[in-house]
């Protein structure tokens, strides 16, 4: 998967490795900012409670 990304890139290696960066930090940016926000209220382990 990531060789079929890398050939797809454009540019030569400093660029291909400048754009593979930005596509990691836009992953990474989109996962803590909108998928684990959204997924973080549906998750059971927010019910806890101590029996008393």
């Amino acid at each position: 998967m990531y060789g079929w990304i890398w050939r797809h890139l454009p540019g030569g290696p400093a660029s291909r490795t400048a754009i593979a960066v930005v596509l990691v930090l836009t992953v990474c940016a989109l996962l803590l900012l909108v998928v684990f926000p959204w997924v973080e209220p549906r998750l059971p382990w927010g019910d806890v409670t101590v029996g008393g």
